[in-house]
């Protein structure tokens, strides 16, 4: 019996020759990631252990990223902590201000994960680097203390659902309209415990940000991971950037899977999910007139340079409805700077926009973007949750930036082509 892709990896990382669904294993890691929330926890866990080393200095990441630059005297205290471990420790990877991005948008970049990797991080999102062709999961803050000391996790081999999209792709739909619409139709637990593997003729035709962006929402369907086969535009992305040897795998032809789901995209139109969660997803057509307070364009799920290409096209020589505050969240400090070369920054400023340090604080309600009771925002963030970004009777709609950017104008939920046309 052929494996998935994620069964290989797991495979790979057990030292067993096969593994199937429901299988308890044992895996090595290749890089772990905490933030300045969780790593704190684990570094006192570590501790309470009577741990004396990390396993591996040069395979424990940690970023500074959400409540970075601080915002009061506790986050401070939490990101002092994780820096006087660092340095003890000698981390090499840890990010500090001015060096740091949004932890999901950074790895990558950085060349950290690579195919065939298996990674687990202290957040859910971790998911994103499926994109690579790696496993990559969120784990919570006990297990990443065990694995800074030994380097190993277990894990329950998850059953895989294969999800072919095929077509193609209308203007302004993107990797977020892809992977909202698909959660739209399974739900948020259409996936619990499963892997995600997405694949077609629309996959192959994504660049990377679009497929960093399907695969970080693999979780808000309940997914173990989500992953997609390595191919030539995979090689394109890290040929640059690999620090290290990597494996890339692929699903055998036979492989076994609990469910293959097939979506044509053809028709399909750009997304937004309604309040209060991501399985809300409805055509932006079908919204209706629902008026805004603030946009946000940025985040681990949207702030790549494609993504701020694609809502500087629509803003460019706009200004910003008078009712709105538009916040623009570049990733890292890379795509701030490649942002700047293209001129994008003065296509937000001019259009009466914010720019913002790359921080993951307004997509959760932590600083720089916190909603007021009542208010709604459109985010390009990855959940929509009761006081998500602030105040508990405050609402988000999710969506692409182009939407968000459409939307910023409009003073409205309002479509990419409603501003520029077809």
């Amino acid at each position: 019996m052929g494996m998935t892709i994620t069964e290989k990896i797991l495979a790979a990382h057990s030292g067993a020759k096969n593994v199937c669904p429901g299988d308890i294993i044992n895996c090595r890691v290749d890089i772990l990631l905490g933030n300045d929330i969780t790593a704190p926890i684990s570094i006192e866990l570590f501790e309470k252990a009577g741990a004396k080393r990390v396993f591996n200095k040069e395979k424990i990441v940690f970023v500074p990223d959400h409540f970075a630059p601080n915002k009061d005297i506790q986050s401070a205290e939490q990101c002092k902590r994780l820096r006087e471990f660092s340095r003890k420790h000698k981390i090499i990877n840890y990010f500090e201000v001015g060096r740091m991005g949004i932890e999901h948008a950074l790895l990558p970049e950085m060349g950290i994960v690579l195919p065939g990797d298996l990674i687990i991080g202290a957040d859910s999102h971790t998911c994103t680097y499926g994109a690579l062709g790696a496993f990559s999961t969120g784990i919570g803050s006990t297990d990443l203390a065990a694995a800074m000391i030994n380097g190993k996790i277990w894990f329950k081999v998850p059953s895989t659902i294969k999800i072919n999209l095929y077509g193609k792709l209308n203007r302004w739909v993107s990797g977020k309209d892809l992977i909202l619409y698909i959660i739209g139709k399974i739900g948020v637990d259409g996936a619990n415990y499963r892997s995600m593997e997405f694949c077609g003729e629309v996959i192959k035709n994504l660049n990377m940000d679009n497929r960093l962006t399907i695969c970080n929402m693999a979780i808000e369907a309940g997914a173990k991971n989500g992953i997609i086969e390595p191919d030539k535009e995979t090689l394109n992305y890290i040929k640059k950037k690999a620090r290290r040897k990597y494996k890339m795998y692929k699903s055998d032809s036979d492989a076994k899977y609990e469910e293959i789901l097939e979506f044509n995209c053809s028709r399909l139109e750009p997304q937004v999910s309604l309040p209060h969660s991501p399985e809300n997803a409805q055509p932006v057509s079908e919204v209706g007139n629902i008026k805004i307070d603030q946009v946000v364009i940025g985040s681990c799920t949207n702030g790549r340079i494609t993504d701020l290409i694609e809502a500087a096209k629509i803003l460019k020589g706009k200004k910003v409805n008078p009712n709105v505050r538009l916040l623009v969240f570049p990733a890292t400090q890379a795509v701030y700077k490649e942002a700047l070369k293209k001129g994008l920054i003065d296509i937000f400023i001019d259009a009466e926009g914010v720019v913002s340090t790359p921080t993951c604080g307004p997509c959760l309600g932590g600083h720089m973007g916190v909603l007021a009771e009542g208010e709604r925002a459109v985010a390009t963030t990855n959940r929509n949750f009761v006081g998500r970004m602030g105040h508990t009777k405050s609402e988000i709609y999710l969506a692409s930036p182009a939407v968000a950017a459409a939307s910023a104008i409009m003073g409205r939920i309002a479509s990419p082509e409603e501003v520029v046309g077809k």
